[in-house]
């Protein structure tokens, strides 16, 4: 049984997110992402982390980890976020004078929560709200977070779908500490590249750089930038191609990608996300 590292208490959509994809894993709750990615090849043998919400953008920590710490992806799930509102067993909606959680959380589910005129208080985490408000025994009190959470702590769902776009969705990463090879069956449209970038210092660099891996039929999917610490002005590039860095003109391409670069880091090559993870063990 591997042991997954999350960011986040247990009951989190973080959770959720790796027990779905992983199936069978125990879990390790880390109290940020640093530490999730720290733990990995020591206490965990992989972290299961989010890197986009389809409402909030990028988890920019997460995309700066990336570019910094020398492990790598290999896999992607994606979870569809369904945000319940929570209480203690006995608890009406007419009772809540106060609704905590995480600002994402709150943000998403603002237009139902003013509804029922509480204060909403940002919260560290969506199920440790959840558990405060247990440990407390607050009965005037709500929490905004996943049925799992609901399910693991013993609460009562007051009401399901809070969230104002049905299509939340969250992107999860699953790192290692060494490349893997995908099969060389999965290689191709249903894989992915990650990579990290960082551009000589010089004018058309970046143009250069990115019309390297169009030269060699590479499509970049997806692209951030994010600062260079300890060199200000400077930027590393996150970017997302499709296909395997395994395969011959995806080689190619990254030599030349290297000719207009400082730095060129390979994050390693997976199959994308298909559908949303599910998981009837612990799906409400």
């Amino acid at each position: 049984m591997p042991k997954i590292a999350i960011q986040g208490e247990r009951g989190s959509y973080s959770e959720a997110a790796a027990l779905s994809y992983f199936k069978d894993a125990e879990i390790i709750t880390c109290d940020t992402f640093e530490d999730a990615f720290g733990s990995v090849g020591k206490s965990a043998d992989h972290a299961f982390v989010p890197i986009e919400n389809s409402i909030e953008g990028v988890v920019t920590q997460v995309c700066d980890l990336l570019l910094r710490k020398k492990l790598f992806v290999f896999g992607e799930g994606l979870l569809r976020i369904r945000h319940c509102l929570i209480a203690n067993k006995g608890v009406r909606i007419t009772d809540i004078k106060k609704v905590y959680s995480h600002p994402q959380a709150l943000a998403q589910s603002r237009k139902y929560l003013e509804k029922i005129g509480a204060e909403l208080i940002p919260f560290s985490d969506t199920a440790k709200s959840v558990m405060m408000i247990k440990e407390k025994r607050m009965m005037d009190s709500a929490g905004v977070a996943g049925a799992y959470a609901a399910r693991l702590y013993g609460m009562n769902i007051l009401r399901r779908n809070l969230e104002s776009h049905s299509s939340n969705t969250t992107r999860f990463f699953a790192i290692t500490g060494k490349d893997i090879k995908p099969e060389k069956r999965a290689y191709a449209e249903d894989m992915k590249t990650s990579l990290g970038i960082i551009v000589k210092n010089a004018p058309g660099s970046l143009y250069r750089a990115l019309g390297s891996l169009a030269e060699n039929g590479i499509d970049i999917t997806y692209l951030q930038s994010r600062p260079v610490p300890g060199k200000p002005g400077r930027s590393a590039f996150y970017m997302e191609c499709r296909g395997s860095a395994y395969e011959n003109h995806f080689k190619d391409a990254i030599n030349d990608l290297r000719k207009h670069s400082e730095s060129v880091r390979e994050m390693g090559s997976y199959p994308k996300g298909k559908g949303f993870l599910n998981n009837p063990k612990i799906d409400a």
